[in-house]
């Protein structure tokens, strides 16, 4: 059955590096005197000392994990992480119900962006940087993140990695997945700074720049003000956040292997790269021509609007430069679809990944030669790698499942009484991550905290299995998991 011992140590060492995270924010509260100061430190005492308690619970555990264990340790960590996440707004009374805390801590580590915050301009800073913080630890990981720094501290990390890593198809950069997953966050934090840079370059402030430079990278869409991007009225700055919720939506693997090999094209003859770009092309260019044709845009504002709105909803960032609500209905049923698709696998975008798109248009096609050559044995290759018979199965299930989520809890909020239009995007966005949704009642620039207790419970669950990607939390609630053999 599982090893109880050893989840408990893995969970109690990554309860530790919470605490440490939570140490930043302090820092943060203390550098600008904010009255959050005592909730952080009593948060860094409790998510310690629970870590302390978990830790010796596994002492003398061995490092043998297996699959089973992996996937338990995985779903664990992430609701841990957000239940302890909730302390410094519970225990400074800034949000005022748990359901609440856990809603916006669940959609920061997610990566979701969905905030019942409707003006975090008046949050102090400590804990506006905290819900940054969560975004862009949670972009590529919590247990990658700890494999990363600590390596020893997760056993089994490759079955680990598995079941938290995003995509159908796992590529490492070095036999070692802990080599592997250093080089990635270098690439991260690469990233990460020269966001920093130009958005200072652009006028912002550097704690501004801080906090939006990690929610671009790692596609989240917390904001330190209510009116997100849109607040700087900058030109640059929605240029800047684009190109980099661009460049995070690409799977990290290749972007290294194209930067530093040098090598720019090993990146643009990529299948899923290139599919990603198209939509992004495509779609922009049809919102553009509905902005300038029907909202009467002038064509830059027309393209820089589409281009950011498109690149936002495809790479599930959700920070905004204009009000989509406004914008022509037939808009909405793109960014629909940029919500469905999402960006790469390996990267800090959700959906259902481009390369699935990649793989979906491959079955069909060998579908229609069927038809035509029955006895022919047709091959499915992705960048010169065949997909095995296996695989195809699993793209079919994943569908499906996503599917049957994305229309089982949208009837059950329509139910409930809330708008047809909100109740669906809703269920995209939080089974996505995306983070905004579509409608009147709670629009792209609104926050989500009208919606009823129950809503919010449904959207955090949604939230947590689209983020590891369906099986991982869905695979404990079978009969065969809890199963001796």
């Amino acid at each position: 059955m599982l090893n109880l011992k050893l989840i408990s140590k893995i969970l109690g060492s990554l309860l530790w590096i919470e605490g440490s995270l939570l140490f930043y924010c302090l820092l943060v509260s203390l550098w600008y005197g904010g009255n959050d100061t005592l909730p952080f430190v009593w948060s860094i005492l409790i998510t310690v000392g629970a870590g302390l308690c978990f830790r010796l619970l596994g002492h003398h555990a061995d490092n043998l994990l297996g699959r089973r264990d992996a996937y338990f340790v995985v779903t664990v960590a992430w609701v841990l992480f957000s239940l302890f996440g909730t302390l410094p707004f519970l225990l400074g009374g800034y949000l005022d119900s748990f359901t609440d805390a856990f809603f916006e801590t669940m959609s920061g580590f997610t990566t979701t962006g969905a905030t019942i915050v409707d003006y975090p301009e008046y949050l102090p800073k400590g804990l506006l940087f905290w819900r940054s913080l969560t975004q862009w630890i949670g972009g590529l990981g919590i247990v990658f993140f700890t494999i990363a720094i600590l390596p020893s501290m997760v056993g089994g990390s490759v079955k680990v990695f598995a079941a938290e890593a995003t995509g159908p198809i796992k590529s490492k950069l070095h036999p070692r997945l802990s080599t592997s997953a250093k080089w990635i966050w270098v690439v991260y934090l690469v990233l990460t700074v020269a966001c920093i840079l130009s958005y200072k370059l652009c006028g912002m402030g550097w704690f501004d720049a801080f906090n939006y430079s990690m929610t671009s990278t790692a596609t989240g869409g917390f904001a330190t003000e209510s009116g997100s991007i849109m607040t700087f009225h900058s030109p640059a700055e929605e240029y800047v956040c684009a190109l980099f919720c661009f460049l995070s939506g690409v799977n990290f693997t290749l972007l290294y292997a194209s930067v530093a090999g040098l090598n720019v094209r090993k990146l643009l003859v990529n299948s899923e790269f290139r599919f990603y770009t198209i939509m992004i092309l495509s779609f922009t260019l049809f919102i553009t021509i509905e902005l300038v044709f029907r909202n009467h845009y002038d064509v830059e504002h027309a393209f820089r609007s589409s281009l950011f709105q498109v690149v936002s909803f495809i790479t599930t960032t959700g920070l905004f430069s204009d009000d989509a609500a406004k914008w022509p209905h037939v808009t909405w049923v793109v960014l629909a679809a940029c919500m469905f698709f999402g960006g790469c696998s390996g990267s800090t975008s959700g959906g259902i990944k481009s390369i699935r798109g990649v793989m979906l248009l491959k079955v069909v096609r060998n579908e229609f030669r069927q038809i035509l050559h029955p006895n022919a044995v047709l091959p499915m290759k992705v960048d010169g790698m065949n997909i095995p018979q296996s695989k195809r199965v699993t793209l079919l299930g994943f569908l499906g499942l996503y599917l049957i989520l994305t229309l089982f809890c949208a009837f059950t909020m329509i139910a409930a009484g809330i708008d047809n239009t909100n109740a669906i995007t809703i269920t995209l966005s939080s089974l996505g991550n995306v983070g905004p949704t579509l409608g009147m009642e709670i629009g792209p620039t609104m926050s989500w905290a009208q919606l009823p207790d129950f809503a919010k419970w449904i959207c955090s669950f949604l939230m947590l299995v689209g983020r590891l990607e369906l099986f991982t939390v869905l695979v404990i609630f079978t009969p065969a998991f809890w199963k001796e053999n």
